[in-house]
């Protein structure tokens, strides 16, 4: 049996709101004094949404607020690098193949590098003035006898290329006839890819840091024994701490960056 239904009509609260109205996710898009849904937009479709009484509100750009302009100058501002910050000194050594000297010298630069703690502020490679063992790692020899002296050596064989001269700061050479080869190559490259003009100035030879020893090349141990393999480190490990120290000495920022 249907319940009984009489003509009265009953009120809600003046504080409800109505059940058949929308809600935004927002709660002040609702009036604090009546019960009545101020939309943002007019209503062509649903006319009784609209409110003669209420202020229109007309559709703009937010881009256009003066309150967002300092939100985007504070987004770009967050984003711009400081201007302590400085780019990593890059230092590339070369060999004949890349399977040698140059990757040993590599891997015992990056070794006393990260000792330091100074390994986010350099950039570290090698590469060689052939292409023959392009893809290949270095000698296992010359990795079993750093892996004793805790030294990891886990670099790629890749050829010298143009852009080296231009991402690099110092270029080492093992010997004499790498430097050549490198500077040869230079001036074979400098015109058709607008390389610095003094670029020629960051190739040095490798021994020209060291302290402890006499030699003015790093010979190449690959025809030889292991002993020629342990002579390579011996040189290494003394130019590559010359080198650190002579590195910093002329670049004070890499250690206040």
């Amino acid at each position: 049996m249907r319940p009984y239904l009489n003509n009265t009509t009953t009120r809600l609260p003046s504080s409800a709101t109505p059940p058949y109205l929308p809600f935004c996710h927002h709660s002040h898009f609702l009036s604090s004094k009546t019960s009545s849904f101020i939309p943002l937009f007019h209503s062509t479709k649903y006319p009784s949404l609209r409110n003669p009484k209420s202020p229109s509100y007309h559709l703009q750009n937010p881009t256009n607020s003066p309150a967002f302009k300092p939100l985007v100058k504070a987004s770009m501002a967050s984003s711009a690098p400081s201007a302590t910050e400085t780019k990593p000194f890059s230092v590339l050594f070369v060999c004949l193949g890349n399977i040698c000297r140059s990757p040993a010298a590599e891997g015992v630069f990056r070794d006393i590098v990260k000792k330091k703690g100074l390994d986010s502020k350099f950039n570290i490679d090698s590469a060689g003035t052939i292409n023959y063992h392009e893809g290949n790692l270095s000698d296992p020899r010359m990795r079993a006898a750093s892996k004793r002296r805790g030294i990891e050596i886990t670099s790629i064989s890749r050829p010298i290329r143009p852009s080296d001269f231009s991402d690099f700061d110092l270029i080492l050479a093992m010997d004499k006839q790498n430097r050549e080869d490198i500077l040869e190559a230079f001036s074979r490259w400098k015109s058709s890819n607008k390389l610095p003009a003094d670029a020629h100035k960051k190739v040095r030879l490798m021994c020209s840091y060291c302290k402890k020893h006499n030699e003015t090349e790093v010979p190449d141990p690959y025809y030889g024994g292991p002993q020629g393999f342990e002579k390579v480190l011996d040189l290494l490990e003394d130019a590559c701490d010359s080198l650190l120290d002579n590195i910093l000495a002329e670049n004070t920022n890499i250690h206040s960056s």
